[in-house]
Formats: structure tokens, C-alpha cells, sequence
């Protein structure tokens, strides 16, 4: 089985809330003993996980990146699929929200994302195989958690994908600069995919015509574009306004 470091506390959290049966072993830097550590070592002793307290120098020599004090070693998540998240459509009680995230490469861009898509409500954050980044550690890490809370579906053929979306009856929203409609006259409140293009291109051409609706944010000022996570920001909240 495959093993991957998880580092930064709210991701450790998660995965010690969400899949203690990933857990292989967890290093804590010493000089810290606050109700934070014991939370977490008490919960490891129960689960018979190997922790240790060591020095920060060893928690540098593991991974790359702000670890805050703490890093898991853990087995590599299970991978969703497009046959996943039909099966999690079909037990939604509500219309679901979906994000969908064409070419978002960065690993900051895409934990930003499925942070906000979990604030926001979002049942699956979908991307393509190729050409997006995937759940590396760091992505983990800026996601505070929420790579272990909200699906990523990672799908061969997003073009596929979309149009079996369409014949679930599920809306797909983009959104482009150019666009026509703004953001505050689209309707959210049904089933819903909000579409996100990439850092700088936007939305590859078939994928911005599986839309059925495009959308763009309000410029006031000189700049011309938000960044990605940003923008999925402003969209994700004013579906969650909208959903009420």
C-alpha cells in the first residue's frame, strides 16, 4: 500500500477525525504541550498508532513545506471516480452543488478551492486526470482539512463528464470574462456544477460548451481577473446565499 506524509494540524485533525485507519505514525515537535497535542495523542493511543515527540529538525527533514509542528505518516487515500460520485448523487436528498475545476494546476489554488468548496456545502469537487494538480501534501496542507472531507473526483474524459452531469439534470454554470450574464443573475438554488477554468486560460473551449449558462464577476477596478480560488470564492458563496 501506498504511504504519503500529511502535515499542518487541521489536516492532521482531519485525517484522526475522518480515517484514523489510514494513520502509520505521527511525529510531534517538542516544547509543545497544549490540550491541541493531547487531543490528538489521546486519540492516536486509542487507535495503537506510533507517535513521538521529536525535534523540529526532524519534522524539516520529512517534508516540505510550514508543518506547523506536527506530520503523519498515513496510506494514500482511495482516488473517486466518475462511478463514485454518480453513486454520491444518487443518495443526495438536496439538489447538489458541484464545483468543477478545468486545468487548475497549482497545488495553493486547488486546496484554496476544496477549503472554500467545503465551507460552502459543495458535495464533489470534480477535475480532470490530466493537466490538474492532484492531492499532494501541500494541496492538503492549504486545505486545512477539507481534502479529507470533500470528494475529489478525478475523471479521464471531463467532456464525458459533464454531459452525464447535464443528463442527471444537474445546471453547469461558467464563468468567463466575456460573458454576457453576471454572477448575480444566475440561479444557484437547483441541482448546480459551478465550472472554473484555469489559472490565466480559463475553460478549455469543450468544456466551456457543455455550458449551459456563462457568467461573469464584476470588475470595478484596473485589474482585469480575479485568481482562481478567489474567484470560486465569490461564486461558491453566492450559490450558498442563494441555496439560503
Amino acid at each position: 500500500m501506498s504511504e504519503e506524509f500529511v502535515f499542518g494540524w487541521h489536516a492532521v485533525e482531519a485525517v484522526v477525525k475522518k480515517e484514523p485507519e489510514r494513520l502509520q505514525q505521527v511525529w510531534i515537535q517538542q516544547g509543545r504541550q497544549d490540550k491541541r497535542v493531547k487531543a490528538i495523542t489521546d486519540v492516536l493511543d486509542e487507535q495503537g498508532v506510533t507517535w513521538a515527540i521529536v525535534h523540529r529538525r526532524e519534522l524539516d527533514s520529512r517534508v516540505n513545506g510550514v508543518h506547523q509542528g506536527v506530520v503523519a505518516l498515513v496510506s494514500e487515500s482511495r482516488e473517486w471516480t466518475e462511478d463514485d460520485l454518480f453513486v454520491l448523487l444518487a443518495k443526495q436528498e438536496a439538489p447538489p452543488l458541484l464545483l468543477v475545476l478545468d486545468g487548475v494546476t497549482d497545488p495553493h489554488n486547488l486546496g484554496a478551492c476544496l477549503r472554500t468548496a467545503d465551507a460552502a456545502g459543495v458535495a464533489a469537487v470534480i477535475v480532470p486526470r490530466d493537466k490538474s494538480a492532484s492531492l499532494t501534501p501541500t494541496v492538503r496542507k492549504v486545505a486545512s482539512g477539507a481534502a479529507e472531507t470533500v470528494p475529489l473526483v478525478r475523471v479521464t474524459n471531463l467532456a464525458r463528464c459533464l454531459r452525464a452531469l447535464k443528463d442527471q439534470g444537474i445546471w453547469l454554470i461558467g464563468t468567463a470574462g466575456e460573458a454576457d450574464a453576471s454572477l448575480y443573475q444566475a440561479d444557484f438554488t437547483g441541482p448546480v456544477a459551478l465550472v472554473m477554468g484555469a489559472e490565466g486560460k480559463g475553460m478549455r473551449r469543450l468544456t466551456r460548451e457543455h455550458c449551459d449558462l456563462l457568467i461573469n464577476l464584476p470588475m470595478k477596478g484596473l485589474v482585469d481577473s480575479l485568481n482562481v480560488s478567489v474567484a470560486t470564492g465569490v461564486c461558491l458563496y453566492e450559490a450558498l446565499r442563494q441555496r439560503g
